[in-house]
């Protein structure tokens, strides 16, 4: 099966295996998805490898080591936080610099185009918002924006639309009606992207609370004695499409 594999498939196949056996910090990240923001393709309790170097300058030795690739539009993407950089979060980056991006009705339009996007989540019993599905045109409820958005949207709209100014990204998660993204809090600096999740080694059923409070005994013991039962085995040890 390796033979019949494409070049670049096969690059990224070796660079995981390195990954798994020889990752350090420097190279990968383990990650876990703490919330159903990028439903369904990433579920919440996928504890993920991140690729920090996807991203790199594709010069010198190194570019023809490892499966060094430009980032693009759609690509998931792990960044830290910008509202607080302890933090790391993974989106999809929808809007690059210069793009114009705006929501009808919930639906994407990117630089005129309407985007046909087969990952995105729509789940039904969230009440219609104006702000959420009608960025950014919308009007947003007071005090649910970061300062960060209420200075892109007062610099970097136009005739209805989010201008992405150099050096920024914006993203959304696929959920798209249950995310807290780059319409609530802003742009993603460049120097703030981190990488690309590739693969989900494990994938367990759990809640928000219990993946984020790290203290969580409780998480630990339900862990011992439900591992086999609430692994998602289907899921674990599944590369991650991280490319719409």
């Amino acid at each position: 099966m390796v033979a019949n594999m494409r070049p670049s498939a096969l690059a990224e196949w070796a660079f995981n295996l390195i990954v798994l056996v020889f990752a350090t910090s420097t190279i990968a990240q383990p990650f876990v998805i703490p919330s159903g923001s990028m439903e369904s393709t990433l579920m919440t309790g996928d504890h993920v490898i991140v690729d920090k170097l996807a991203y790199a300058p594709s010069d010198g030795v190194s570019s023809h080591l490892l499966p060094y690739e430009p980032m693009k539009r759609g690509d998931i993407v792990v960044f830290r936080y910008p509202v607080d950089e302890r933090q790391n979060y993974i989106k999809r980056a929808m809007g690059f610099p210069g793009d114009h991006i705006r929501l009808q009705n919930g639906i994407v339009w990117r630089n005129g185009i309407r985007l046909d996007e087969k990952y995105v989540q729509h789940v039904f019993g969230f009440a219609p918002d104006q702000y959420r599905d009608n960025f950014p045109q919308g009007t947003p409820r007071s005090g649910e924006l970061d300062w960060r958005a209420e200075q892109m949207l007062e610099s970097c709209v136009q005739a209805g639309e989010l201008i992405v100014p150099p050096g920024k990204y914006f993203v959304m998660g696929d959920n798209r009606d249950n995310s807290l993204d780059s319409r609530y809090w802003g742009f993603v600096p460049e120097e703030n992207i981190v990488g690309k999740p590739v693969l989900v080694w494990w994938s367990y059923e759990a809640s928000e609370k219990e993946l984020t409070d790290f203290v969580n005994f409780g998480h630990v013991l339900d862990v011992a004695t439900h591992f086999f039962t609430k692994t998602r085995w289907d899921r674990t040890m599944r590369f991650v499409r991280t490319t719409g």
